[in-house]
C-alpha cells in the first residue's frame, strides 16, 4: 500500500513539473517568441510518455483495495490525460514543432511511447472530438477557436424568434429542402444591394468586382455546407440586428399564420420566404450555423448559433472575404443527403434557376478529378427581355428546361402587362396533356411567383382550374410577400393578374392554326375548354368560339359553332343538337330523322360533359340551342303544310286521348302527333327543362357513385310526352283498333309495348326489364298462335348411373382428346382475331 501511495505521489509531482513546463512554453508562444528551433515541445512530450510508464504500473495494481489509493491513482491518471490532450492539440496547431522533431536525434523508443500517448488520450474521447471539430471549423485553428469562445459576445434570441424557430423546425421537417432556396434568395438580395450601391459609389465594389453565389460541400470536414456570396455583407450591428431579432409585428403575424395553417393541416413552406424569416430554415438541417460576413464599412465578423443562443466576434483571421457573406452549415446526421452534389444541383435548378446572378457549385470534372466551379443557373430569365429579341429556339429550350417536357410547346405567348399592376409573363400550351390531368382537378398549377425565385405551385386562384394545362412563368415586383398565401390569393392585385392571364391564354389558344387546333389541341384539351364554358361566366363568349363538335355535316371533321351558324338554313333560328354515348347512337336516334331528311345540320354530343356545356350557353351569335330530344322542335311550314298537320292532329285525337287517359295513363304526360319522326312509330320526348335520356343516364351514374337515390329527384320523376308518327302503319292500325273497340286488351298491350320500345329508343332506361321481357314473350305467343297458358315441357329426372373406373389407357385417350380439342379451339380463336392463318 505504501509503495502505491509513493508512486502516486511521485506521479503527481512530475505532472506538476510537466504542467509548469507546458505553461512556460505556451506563454513564450503567446508573447511572440520565436519557437521554431526549440525542442521544448518534444522534450515535454518525452517526459509525459515516461510518466505513462508509472500509470501502467498503477493500472496493474488496480486489485489493491482502498478508497484513498484508488482515488489518488485516478486523479493522477486524469491529470496526465488532460495534459496529454492539451499537448496533442497544441502539437497539431504548431508546424514548427514538427520541424523540431525532425531535427532531433530521437530513438525508436520515443516513437513507441508516443503511440502509447495517443492511446491514453482516449480516456477523454469527447474532449478530443470537440477540439478536433473546432480546429476544422471554417478554417479556424485551435488558438483562434479558443479566442472566439472566450472573447465573443453571447446573446439570447428574442422570445418570439425562439418560438418561431421551433415552429419552423417542427412544421417543415418534411420539406427541409426549402432551406437552400431561402439562403440563395438572401444571397441574391445582398448582391442586388451592392450592385445598387455601386451605381452611386465607385468604390463599393473595389474589393471584389465579382457578383456570384458559390456553394461548396465539404464532407471530410465534419459534414459542412458553405454558401458564399459577394454581396453587400453585414456589419457587426447588422449581424446582431438581422439574425438575432425580427420586427415584433411581423414575427407575431408569422407565428399566428403558422399556427393556423398547422391546425388546418396546410403546407407552411411558402410562409418562410414571404415573411423574411428564411434564414432560420437553415436549422432544419443544421446543428450549428456560422455566418462570416464582411461589410465595406466594418471589419469581418463571425456570427455563430446552435439555435438556442448566438455569439458575435471579430474574425481573428482578418479580412478573408474581401466583401460578402459565407454561411457555413454543420449538418445534422439525418441531413446527410444534402452533402450529395446531385441533390444540391437539383435543388438549385428547381428553386433558383432564374436568379439574376450566377450560382456555382464546387464540383469535379469528368476528364480527370479536377475541382472547379460549375454554373447551375445557366438558363436566363428570357421573359425579362423584349419579345421581339427572343428567338423561337430560345422559347423552346426555355420551355423544356422548366417544364421537364421533351416535346416542343404547341403555342406560347410572351407579354408585359402594365397598369394597376405590372408583371411579365410567358405562357405555353403543351403538345400533349400530362398524365392524370383531371386526377386532382384544380389542385395544382404551373405558376411561378416572385422575383425569379420559385416560391410555390399551389396558387389555385392564379389561373382558373380549366386552364390547369397552361404552363408558364409570372414575374411581378408588385405582389406583397409579407402576407400569407390565403391573403395573397384574395389580394386585389392577384385578381387583376388572373384576369389578364386568362385573356392572354385564350388569345394564345385562339391563334393556333385551325388544322393544328383540331388535330392536336382539341383532342388533348377539348374537355378543359368545355369545363371553362361551364365555370367561367365572364369569358364564356370567348370560350364558346373555341368549342369543336362532331356534326352531321362531316363524318371525320369537327366543326366550330361559327362554322355551324354560317351553314344554317335561311329561316333556321336554332342550333340543333342531340346527345348520346356515341356518334352512331346519336345518328340512329328517332329525334333526328326529320331533321336529317330536311338537310338540317345536327351537332352530335358524345362526351359526358358536352350536354352540361351546351346547357351553360344560353345562345351563340344570337341563335339559341335546341335539344332535339326535348319539346320545342318546330319547322318552318307553309299554310298548306300547317293545314295538313292540323288535320292529322284532329284525325288522331281519339288515339292520343286514349293513350293519355287509359292505355298509358300513369306513364306519360300526354300524347301528341309528332313533326320530327319519319321512320319510327313513336318517341318519348322530355319537357323543355327535363332530362334527356343521355342526361338521365349520367345523373344515375353519378348518383350510384355517391350512394344517392335518384328516384326522388324532381327531374327524374317527371313524366314524358309520347309523340306518335301518323304515317307509320303500326300507329294507323292502333287508331283503327281504338275506333273498333277502345276496351280491347290486346290494343292496350300493344300500346304499352310501343311505349317501352320508345323509351329504349329515346335513350331512357326501363324501370322493370323483367315485366318488359314477359310482355314481349306474350306478344310473340299471340303472333305464333301459342296458347298463353301453355306450360314449358319439363325434362324428366334420370337415375344416376354407376360409373366404372376407366382403364389407364382410357385416361390417356381422353387426355389426348381434350388436348386436341383445346388446341382446335385456340386455333379458331386466333383465326378469329386475325393472328393465325392455316
Amino acid at each position: 500500500m505504501r509503495r502505491v501511495e509513493a508512486i502516486a505521489g511521485n506521479l503527481e509531482l512530475q505532472l506538476k513539473n510537466r504542467a509548469a513546463d507546458f505553461d512556460c512554453f505556451s506563454l513564450a508562444l503567446d508573447e511572440g517568441c520565436d519557437v521554431r528551433d526549440t525542442a521544448q515541445p518534444l522534450i515535454f512530450l518525452r517526459g509525459i510518455t515516461a510518466d505513462f510508464q508509472i500509470t501502467e504500473e498503477l493500472a496493474a495494481m488496480q486489485s489493491i483495495k482502498g478508497t484513498t489509493t484508488v482515488w489518488t491513482m485516478h486523479q493522477a491518471m486524469f491529470r496526465w490525460s488532460s495534459l496529454t490532450c492539451s499537448l496533442t492539440y497544441f502539437w497539431q496547431s504548431t508546424s514548427a514543432a514538427v520541424k523540431a522533431e525532425d531535427e532531433l536525434d530521437v530513438d525508436g523508443v520515443v516513437e513507441e511511447d508516443f503511440g502509447k500517448s495517443r492511446d491514453a488520450s482516449r480516456t477523454d474521447d469527447e474532449v478530443v472530438q470537440r477540439e478536433e471539430e473546432a480546429i476544422q471549423l471554417d478554417g479556424l485553428n485551435a488558438a483562434q477557436i479558443k479566442e472566439i469562445r472566450e472573447k465573443s459576445e453571447k446573446h439570447v434570441f428574442q422570445a418570439e424568434v425562439n418560438r418561431m424557430m421551433k415552429l419552423i423546425i417542427n412544421s417543415l421537417y418534411k420539406n427541409k429542402e426549402i432551406f437552400l432556396r431561402e439562403l440563395i434568395s438572401n444571397a441574391s438580395d445582398a448582391l442586388d444591394k451592392i450592385r445598387l450601391l455601386s451605381l452611386t459609389n465607385d468604390e463599393a465594389m473595389a474589393s471584389n468586382e465579382e457578383l456570384t453565389i458559390k456553394i461548396k460541400v465539404q464532407v471530410q470536414e465534419k459534414n459542412m455546407l458553405h454558401i458564399t456570396d459577394t454581396g453587400v455583407g453585414m456589419t457587426k450591428e447588422d449581424l446582431v440586428k438581422n439574425l438575432g431579432t425580427i420586427a415584433k409585428s411581423g414575427t407575431s403575424e408569422f407565428l399566428n399564420k403558422m399556427s393556423d395553417m398547422q391546425t388546418e393541416d396546410q403546407s407552411t413552406s411558402e410562409l418562410i420566404g414571404q415573411f423574411g424569416v428564411g434564414f432560420y430554415s437553415a436549422f432544419l438541417i443544421a446543428d450549428k450555423v456560422i455566418v462570416t460576413s464582411k461589410h465595406n464599412n466594418d471589419t469581418q465578423h463571425i456570427w455563430e448559433s446552435d439555435s438556442n443562443q448566438f455569439s458575435v466576434i471579430e474574425d481573428p483571421r482578418g479580412d478573408t472575404l474581401g466583401r460578402g457573406t459565407t454561411i457555413t452549415l454543420v449538418l445534422k446526421e439525418e441531413a446527410s443527403d444534402y452533402l450529395e452534389l446531385e441533390t444540391i444541383k437539383n435543388l438549385v435548378k428547381k428553386y433558383s434557376q432564374f436568379i439574376n446572378f450566377p450560382i456555382y457549385v464546387w464540383a469535379s470534372k469528368v476528364a480527370k478529378t479536377v475541382w472547379d466551379w460549375e454554373l447551375m443557373n445557366d438558363i436566363k430569365p428570357i421573359w425579362q427581355r423584349p419579345a421581339k429579341e427572343v428567338e423561337e429556339e430560345e422559347y423552346k429550350a426555355f420551355y423544356k428546361t422548366f417544364s421537364k417536357d421533351s416535346d416542343d410547346p404547341l403555342a406560347h405567348i410572351h407579354f408585359t402587362a402594365e397598369g394597376e399592376v405590372t408583371f411579365r409573363s410567358i405562357l405555353f400550351v403543351p403538345t400533349a396533356a400530362p398524365r392524370g390531368l383531371f386526377d386532382e382537378y384544380g389542385s395544382k398549377k404551373n405558376d411561378y411567383i416572385k422575383v425569379r425565385v420559385f416560391i410555390t405551385d399551389d396558387f389555385n386562384d392564379m389561373m382558373p382550374k380549366y386552364l390547369n394545362f397552361v404552363k408558364g412563368v409570372v414575374d411581378s415586383d408588385d405582389l406583397p410577400l409579407n402576407v400569407s398565401r390565403e391573403t395573397l390569393q384574395q389580394h386585389k392585385l392577384l385578381k387583376v393578374i388572373r384576369k389578364k392571364l386568362v385573356r392572354k391564354s385564350l388569345d394564345m389558344i385562339k391563334k393556333i392554326a385551325e388544322a393544328q387546333y383540331n388535330e392536336k389541341f382539341w383532342k388533348e384539351f377539348g374537355t378543359n375548354i368545355k369545363l371553362g364554358v361551364i365555370e367561367d361566366h365572364s369569358n364564356r363568349t370567348r370560350l364558346a368560339k373555341l368549342l369543336r363538335f362532331q356534326t352531321s355535316n362531316s363524318d371525320t371533321e369537327v366543326a366550330s359553332l361559327e362554322q355551324y351558324v354560317e351553314r344554317m338554313k335561311e329561316k333556321q333560328d336554332k342550333i340543333y343538337f342531340i346527345a348520346g354515348t356515341s356518334r352512331k347512337e346519336a345518328e340512329s336516334s328517332p329525334f333526328v330523322e326529320r331533321l336529317l331528311k330536311k338537310s338540317y345540320e345536327v351537332i352530335y354530343l358524345t362526351e359526358p360533359v358536352d350536354e352540361y356545356c351546351i346547357q351553360a350557353l344560353p345562345e351563340f351569335d344570337g341563335k339559341r340551342f335546341q335539344n332535339v330530344a326535348k319539346e320545342g322542335v318546330k319547322f318552318d311550314e307553309s299554310d298548306k303544310t300547317k293545314e295538313k298537320r292540323e288535320a292529322l292532329e284532329k284525325e288522331y285525337e281519339p288515339l292520343t286521348t286514349w293513350l293519355k287517359d287509359k292505355a298509358l295513363k300513369d306513364m306519360i304526360e300526354k300524347a301528341v302527333v309528332s313533326q320530327r319522326l319519319t321512320n319510327s312509330p313513336c318517341a318519348l320526348v322530355a319537357s323543355q327543362y327535363g332530362w334527356s335520356g343521355n342526361m338521365e343516364r349520367i345523373m344515375k351514374a353519378q348518383a350510384y357513385q355517391t350512394g344517392k337515390d335518384i328516384s326522388t329527384n324532381y327531374y327524374a320523376s317527371q313524366k314524358k310526352t309520347l309523340e306518335i308518327n301518323p304515317k307509320h302503319p303500326l300507329i294507323k292500325q292502333m287508331l283503327n283498333r281504338v275506333h273498333d273497340d277502345a276496351e280491347d286488351q290486346t290494343a292496350s298491350d300493344l300500346a304499352v309495348v310501343l311505349f317501352e320500345t320508345a323509351t329504349l329508343r329515346s335513350g331512357y332506361q326501363l324501370a322493370d326489364t323483367k315485366v318488359y321481357g314477359e310482355r314481349i314473350e306474350r306478344m310473340l305467343r299471340l303472333s305464333m298462335n301459342v296458347a298463353l297458358d301453355e306450360q314449358i315441357e319439363e325434362e324428366p329426372e334420370e337415375e344416376p348411373e354407376e360409373e366404372e373406373e376407366p382403364a389407364e389407357d382410357d385416361y390417356e385417350d381422353k387426355e389426348q382428346i381434350v388436348d386436341d380439342k383445346e388446341e382446335e379451339e385456340t386455333v379458331r380463336f386466333l383465326q378469329f382475331c386475325g393472328i393465325f392463318t392455316m
